[in-house]
């Protein structure tokens, strides 16, 4: 993937890592369109920001993708990059059926939102070079005990990345997993956290290894590979342990 020169739409672009990457994709030469569900959030977003673009969009909601997706390939035919960024992460207690509302929240945000979008914008992306990046995170790969819903939606979107990007080997479509460790964000409440990466250091170095390995398959900060190959590694056990702070 060129770092510059796309027009790139970001559905959950409108907070943290999602807003974060998009002001950093525009300031290196790309047209941004963000996408949420809430429109007085979008207007403050594109008044705070000139040139970035929005459009509302709930990706829990089918009819909504499809309806954003037809503004999007019209307003912007050009577009050629979608981040499926929109996520969501919550505790849940498994011990009594209670969890059951969080889990299936999760796994329609987390899960079906991306199939649906994927579905939604790749015969339009298989026309054009152009790019479809997910999004997972460390913890596809070593779980943390609170949320496990949220644990099993990232390894599924690890899977599903892995899958379609075979499956799409015969077209212009690159796929692209950035994969991110716990970042300074209000996902979690942990935006002071002192042991998630400053969301400024997460942005910097995902656009630096974006910029120098523009065939990558996944993108990986270094602090997201103690998790990623913790079970190649042999270490699976100590991390599992570690982030449950035993």
């Amino acid at each position: 993937m060129n770092i510059s020169g796309n027009t790139v739409f970001i559905p959950g672009g409108t907070s943290g890592l999602g807003l974060g990457l998009a002001l950093r994709l525009q300031a290196a030469g790309n047209r941004v369109i963000v996408a949420g569900r809430r429109e007085a959030l979008l207007d403050q977003i594109a008044a705070e920001n000139p040139g970035i673009e929005t459009v509302v969009l709930d990706t829990t909601d089918p009819d909504s993708i499809l309806r954003a997706a037809q503004t999007v390939t019209t307003r912007w035919p050009e577009t050629n990059v979608l981040i499926t960024m929109a996520g969501i992460m919550e505790v849940e207690d498994v011990h009594t059926a209670d969890f059951l509302a969080i889990a299936e929240r999760t796994v329609s945000t987390n899960l079906l939102g991306p199939i649906r979008l994927i579905a939604a914008f790749v015969e339009f992306l298989a026309t054009k070079d152009s790019a479809i990046v997910t999004v997972s995170s460390g913890l596809a790969h070593v779980p943390l005990s609170i949320t496990p819903t949220y644990n099993a939606t990232k390894a599924a979107i690890h899977m599903l990345t892995e899958g379609i990007r075979l499956q799409l080997a015969d077209t212009s479509i690159q796929v692209i997993e950035l994969v991110p460790p716990a970042v300074q964000t209000t996902l979690l409440g942990q935006q002071d956290s002192p042991t998630a990466m400053p969301l400024e250091a997460y942005l910097s170095e995902t656009m630096h290894r974006l910029e120098s390995q523009p065939e990558a398959k996944e993108i990986l900060v270094e602090r997201v590979r103690m998790l990623r190959f913790a079970e190649v590694n042999g270490t699976y056990d100590r991390v599992v342990g570690m982030l449950a702070g035993h």
